[in-house]
């Protein structure tokens, strides 16, 4: 069986080197990596050769350079990854924006700052479908909101007492080291 080797032309040799630097730098490593095993065949090793180097498998070095040959570049760039499908459609996602924009108290909840866990609970009222509470902040996030927290400040402390606090009394509550004798 022969061994496919590319034959590049010098500029698309010297556009792929330059390419696979901007991919590495911009952190596309599998792409960096597919680019490379296309230049080190173009440099005469085989694709069991770029294989070991490239720490792959011959039969996807073999489809990087196929790729390659039939597409061009285009052949060697990272495809579309659609993941899981999304449970809320376009219409629920903004019928939940407009409940989480009129407030917790507006849909009946008592306290007048949302929680993840009570927007978890409106989402499986409102459309029966169950999201974790650590989900829920992504999901708002995709929507326009942010996650505030609120600062845990005590309403009626005296700034004064606390600073006079923090520079007098607890450098004395600390214990102190006991000084060592010397052998």
């Amino acid at each position: 069986m022969v061994p496919r080797i590319l034959r590049l032309h010098w500029n698309t040799y010297r556009r792929l080197l330059r390419l696979r630097a901007e991919a590495e730098r911009d952190g596309a490593y599998r792409v960096a990596k597919r680019i490379h095993a296309v230049i080190l065949n173009a440099d005469g090793r085989s694709s069991g050769e770029v294989a070991d180097l490239l720490k792959a498998s011959r039969s996807r070095v073999s489809e990087w350079l196929a790729n390659f040959e039939t597409y061009g570049l285009e052949g060697l760039l990272e495809g579309f990854r659609s993941g899981r499908p999304a449970l809320l459609s376009a219409a629920q996602l903004t019928d939940l924006a407009d409940i989480v924009d009129s407030g917790p108290v507006a849909y009946g909840f008592d306290c007048g700052v949302w929680t993840s866990p009570m927007i978890a609970r409106v989402i499986a009222e409102q459309f029966g479908l169950s999201y974790h509470p650590g989900h829920v902040r992504k999901l708002l996030h995709r929507i326009g909101f942010s996650v505030q927290r609120p600062r845990r400040v005590l309403a009626r402390a005296d700034a004064a007492a606390k600073e006079r606090w923090q520079r007098k009394t607890f450098p004395n509550l600390k214990e102190k080291r006991k000084p060592t004798t010397g052998r």
